[in-house]
C-alpha cells in the first residue's frame, strides 16, 4: 500500500508546503494530524493494526477533510 504523504499528492507544491510548515502554526498543526492519520491508514491497510472497516473508513474521511483544508491554504493567494 501507497502512503499518501502530502509531498506525494501534491509535488507541484512542495515548496509551499515546507514553507507554510515553519511559518504557519494552523498548517503545522493541520500538517501533523494529516502525517498522524495517514500513518495510521497505511499501518492498518499493510496489517500492522486490525481495526473494524468503520474506524478505518472514518480516518480515511478525516484524512480527505484534512487535505481539503490543507490544500486549500496551499493555494491560497
Amino acid at each position: 500500500m501507497e502512503k499518501h504523504d502530502l509531498h506525494h499528492e501534491f509535488p507541484e507544491l512542495n515548496e509551499k508546503i515546507h514553507s507554510l510548515k515553519v511559518s504557519d502554526n494552523h498548517f503545522r498543526k493541520l500538517f501533523d494530524q494529516y502525517h498522524e492519520i495517514n500513518n495510521s491508514i497505511h499501518s492498518i491497510e499493510t496489517g500492522a493494526e486490525v481495526v473494524s472497516d468503520e474506524v478505518l473508513n472514518d480516518y480515511r474521511l478525516k484524512r480527505v477533510h484534512l487535505k481539503d483544508q490543507l490544500y486549500e491554504l496551499l493555494t491560497k493567494n
